[in-house]
């Protein structure tokens, strides 16, 4: 389907750790939920001392009104956007495959990307995730930085196109969430991460959507907190990463 690189040809995938080191561990916290603690340090230290200026009728600090109006921002606009990246109205309230996993969220969110390649050449770079099979697309080398040892293919394996529920898509050589749904050609579901979907879109190209759907309690409030930021970057970059495959793909079968 698509013309594979000299690095990924017959590559063979890294056997995933039992148990990772404190290091490897460490490591990975610091650069998944490193930015999001630094954000939540800076916009506690804004809001707390605009709070007691203004409690003093003082003026704050312009660092700190800065700060705080990022704050609001932030929560206003930008998570809004994060939460509904490129879903049209009707997909972001539509129900999907894979919405029964979670019931009752606490919270839901969609994105989704048009791809000008009809279905068929999209799912097969979908169906192939993992950090031991294609990789997700997405910015391997800041996966990498968490320990990832992330490879990306740039090809179709007809050997990983099959998967089963339970199964485990590992994220990283020590870890990974279990297949919660998995129905070709359309939908992949993780347990815990959410649901991609193709669709058929306008003009024969392709609708593909990120369902994430976060259970209610305190695992929701870290996902939140500090998840929810690296999610986005990473997922986007991986709707991105699938598009320009699939396209290429596409593409090369019209010129051959």
């Amino acid at each position: 389907m698509a013309t594979g690189t000299a690095t990924d040809r017959g590559r063979e995938a890294p056997p995933p750790e039992e148990r990772p080191s404190a290091w490897s561990a460490a490591r990975a916290f610091a650069v998944v939920m490193g930015p999001s603690v630094a954000l939540l340090a800076a916009a506690a230290a804004s809001l707390g001392t605009a709070a007691r200026s203004l409690a003093r009728c003082r003026r704050p600090p312009g660092w700190a009104a800065a700060g705080t109006a990022a704050l609001a921002g932030h929560l206003l606009v930008v998570r809004p956007w994060m939460r509904n990246w490129g879903a049209t109205p009707e997909e972001r309230v539509m129900p999907l495959p894979g919405d029964e996993l979670t019931p009752e969220p606490a919270v839901r969110s969609t994105r989704a990307i048009a791809i000008a390649a009809p279905p068929e050449r999209v799912w097969p770079w979908l169906a192939q995730i993992g950090q031991d099979r294609g990789g997700f697309y997405s910015w391997a080398w800041a996966e990498n930085l968490a320990g990832c040892r992330m490879r990306n293919a740039d090809r179709i394996h007809p050997e990983w196109q099959h998967r089963e529920v339970g199964e485990t898509v590992y994220l990283h050589p020590a870890t990974g969430l279990p297949v919660g749904r998995f129905d070709p050609p359309e939908v992949i579901a993780l347990t815990g991460w959410g649901a991609f979907v193709v669709r058929p879109g306008p003009g024969g190209g392709t609708r593909l959507i990120a369902r994430n759907r976060q259970r209610r309690g305190p695992a929701y409030l870290v996902y939140a907190l500090l998840v929810e930021l690296p999610h986005v970057v990473m997922e986007r970059a991986m709707l991105r990463g699938i598009r320009a495959r699939a396209e290429r793909g596409a593409a090369g079968d019209g010129a051959g």
